[in-house]
């Protein structure tokens, strides 16, 4: 089967990718010609591991194709899928849908053959409805179907979770749509990865709960870390004590300093949006969302008290290990770190730091912070040492080195991957989150 996909960012050229090496033919395309030259000599747009041997094996089987033109990507296309950025609208937090309909549009326009065009991004509830409007209003005479697929995908594990995902979650109003996207995802169904076959309007709406309620857990947990450390209770304890029952699960438990990335802020807000366009009110998400802006800022103030203080600050340096709002991909998107690096500027705190991946795109968004070569260039003469992101490289420093390279042994762990005792063993004062 021949599959278009629209947007080759990160959700387009991994599902792209992933299609590929399910045996469909597949053409990636985007409007941005530099992008496309890129991927054309192998370097990929985003980092995500395994990412470019996948589209390298592809690409020489011929299996994967790149193009800027829309109307030669998606001809004898059965299936078009949009997969463009719907990240929140200035001023109202709704999603900018405009991506979406400008593809849908121009999709209408130039389709030569009957096809399911599918919704990859994430859309807030109708949003179907008016691609399917676009599309008759094209003038099209081919048959078209509009469906539903939202993603699932973790950045850092984005293809494991494509080749073996938890469900595939289809929205279709007729058998054409259903059939073809029966043939698009028959590689899983084979596997009998879960396919649960809704209505358009519910698959839409479960991205938006899913990602809402895992906004939740993580919100929730650091609440509790933080009546943790005011009774002197152990939050990683309370996480595996409530993670062991089945009910609730042990994943998204793990305290730290909020929730970022480039899927649960924006889409926290949308729902919020949709909910009050639908006179429908969701206070607990209104609370995730205030409670999780206010973490961020709250964890710089706590680097502060480690240095001493606000008042004592200025003059300090402070060294951040971690950049990315999670490991394993180099997405800046509404990360801690920015919120906790502002707040320790504004401070007069002199700040340097460090990440495997993810300082290009932090440069522009911290421009006071001097980025570095390695975690121990940035720990060097540091007041306080910070762990923001649990990228594997910070598990294991050399505590030893770390003291003399510091001008003093203090360590803030927003991530709790140290054992409290080993570190002030070591001669460090440690502070975690919810923990002594």
């Amino acid at each position: 089967m021949k599959i278009a996909m629209v947007g080759s960012g990160y959700v387009g050229l991994v599902s792209g990718a992933c299609f590929a090496d399910f045996g469909h033919d597949v053409v990636c395309i985007d409007k941005d010609q530099g992008k496309i030259d890129r991927l054309h000599d192998g370097i990929m747009p985003i980092y995500e591991p395994g990412l470019d041997a996948l589209v390298e094996s592809n690409v020489k089987a011929g299996r994967l194709s790149f193009t800027t033109s829309l109307a030669e990507g998606i001809k004898d296309a059965a299936a078009v899928f949009i997969a463009v950025g719907t990240p929140s609208r200035r001023g109202d937090g709704h999603a900018d849908l405009s991506f979406v309909y400008a593809v849908a549009k121009e999709v209408g326009e130039s389709l030569a053959n009957d096809a399911v065009v599918v919704t990859k991004s994430t859309v807030p509830v109708g949003t179907g409805d008016e691609v399917e409007r676009l599309l008759k209003e094209s003038g099209t005479p081919h048959r078209v179907s509009v469906v539903s697929n939202p993603e699932f995908l973790r950045e850092g594990a984005a293809i494991g979770d494509f080749k073996r995902p938890d469900r595939i979650v289809i929205g279709a109003e007729d058998d054409f749509g259903r059939e073809v996207m029966r043939e698009v995802y028959r590689p899983l169904f084979l596997n009998e990865s879960p396919i649960l076959f809704t209505s358009r309007r519910t698959s839409e709406l479960i991205k938006y709960a899913a990602n809402a309620f895992l906004a939740t857990k993580i919100t929730f947990i650091n609440e509790m870390a933080d009546l943790c450390e005011k009774v002197g209770a152990n939050v990683q304890d309370v996480s595996r004590g409530i993670g062991m029952d089945n009910r609730i699960g042990a994943k998204f438990l793990h305290a730290g300093p909020g929730y970022g990335g480039s899927c649960f802020p924006k889409d926290t807000l949308a729902l919020l949006k949709t909910a009050e366009d639908y006179d429908s009110p969701t206070r607990i998400i209104e609370a995730v969302v205030k409670v999780n802006d206010s973490r961020k800022r709250a964890m710089g103030r706590k680097v502060l008290d480690s240095i001493g203080g606000p008042e004592n600050a200025r003059g300090k340096k402070v060294a951040l290990l971690g950049l990315t709002f999670k490991p394993n991909t180099d997405d800046m998107r509404d990360s801690p770190a920015i919120a906790v690096a502002q707040t320790l500027t504004d401070a007069g705190v002199k700040v340097s730091a460090f990440d495997p991946e993810g300082m290009e795109q932090a440069r522009p968004l911290m421009p006071a912070v001097n980025m570095c070569d390695d975690p121990y260039a940035a720990i060097e003469d540091a007041d306080a040492t910070v762990i923001v992101t649990e990228w594997d490289a910070f598990r294991a420093l050399d505590l030893s080195r770390v003291k003399d390279l510091a001008k003093a042994p203090v360590l803030v762990d927003l991530r709790n991957i140290y054992n409290p005792d080993d570190v002030r063993n070591a001669g460090f004062t440690y502070a975690s989150i919810g923990r002594d």
